[in-house]
């Protein structure tokens, strides 16, 4: 009865206030980063645990800001070519359409009024405020992803006191998984983009596409979106390839369709291999079904949380209360 009380709450909360439980799960999936990496620390060096925690976050401050002074001026430099040479890359593109008939009808229905709502005033408004409300999303997340971290037994003996006396004990294994399987999922997911974003940046390179270096950024970071977010991360490099010509646009797709493959059928399942399974059929569904209903926040946590939701049915439905049925009506465990 508890455990079908706080799913209810769950999903009484993710209905009325989706954006809030999104930002606290991003916020737990940072502390689950910290913890797995602080730890690591701990553990190889013998400092407490707090300690390992804070020299991780210290670690990755400081690779930030050194990534920052030795790669901004640049990276800044070709991110501001980027938004120069698309415009152009899209009108060249515009032109080429024109061309046929059925790109004439194409840029009829595809117009930027069709793609902007509302005035200059309402979208610079709405631009701020999104960028504030990001700003103060992103921050939330950094507390609670730390304050999770730092002290994650007081969160889960308060998450586990709420169910009944006689589901404790299964709820501490299930959570044990739980927090296992976003930590391996995380691990995987970080490796796969820092090899999606090294290839697509040397591919890119050798047919001579300008800005690789950008692109390959954007792609890794995409990357974090599985089946979507290379797509996405593609627009750009084609318009690019677009502005060398038509040859050039084909191999930008070449590449980028290569290097999805590698990912989706080499480089993930060599990385994860019994880290994570999920099923890609599983992991669009989810992703579509978070997308519409949450957008692009619910579309980046569409796969961390089918995997957390996938261990818990194996662990708390499949295994335990299936199993327990199974258990009751034969407890010989025979088969006739």
């Amino acid at each position: 009865m508890s455990l079908v009380v706080l799913f209810a709450t769950l999903a009484l909360v993710l209905i009325l206030v989706p954006d809030v439980l999104l930002v606290v799960f991003a916020g737990l999936l940072l502390g689950v980063f910290f913890s797995g990496g602080g730890g690591w620390i701990a553990r190889h060096t013998g400092v407490a645990r707090g300690w390992g925690i804070g020299a991780f976050v210290l670690l990755i401050i400081l690779a930030l800001a050194g990534a920052f002074l030795a790669f901004a001026p640049a990276v800044v430099e070709q991110f501001n070519q980027l938004l120069d040479q698309v415009p152009a890359a899209l009108d060249r593109l515009r032109e080429r359409l024109h061309e046929f008939s059925w790109g004439e009808d194409l840029m009829r229905r595809v117009t930027p009024g069709a793609l902007l709502s509302g005035g200059t005033e309402g979208t610079a408004a709405t631009a701020v405020a999104t960028t504030f409300g990001a700003l103060g999303s992103f921050l939330i997340m950094l507390i609670i992803g730390l304050y999770g971290a730092l002290d994650p037994t007081t969160y889960r003996r308060g998450l586990i006191s709420l169910l009944a006396p006689s589901v404790r004990a299964d709820a501490e294994d299930v959570l044990g998984k739980a927090t296992g399987t976003l930590g391996n999922w995380l691990v995987a997911q970080l490796m796969a983009m820092a090899v999606v974003g090294t290839l697509t940046w040397l591919g890119l390179w050798l047919i001579g596409v300008p800005l690789a270096p950008i692109l390959g950024l954007i792609a890794a970071l995409l990357a974090f979106i599985p089946n979507i977010g290379p797509i996405i991360a593609a627009v750009p490099a084609v318009l690019l390839g677009f502005s060398e010509g038509p040859t050039t646009a084909l191999m930008v797709v070449g590449v980028y369709l290569g290097v999805q493959t590698l990912e989706s059928y080499a480089i993930t399942p060599l990385i994860q291999q019994e880290r994570v399974s999920l099923p890609p059929a599983l992991i669009i569904s989810v992703q579509l079904l978070m997308g519409a209903l949450f957008g692009l926040i619910g579309l980046a946590l569409a796969t961390p949380m089918a995997a957390l939701g996938l261990t818990l049915v194996k662990e708390a439905y499949v295994r335990r209360y299936l199993g327990s049925e199974a258990h009751a009506e034969d407890p010989t465990g025979r088969s006739d």
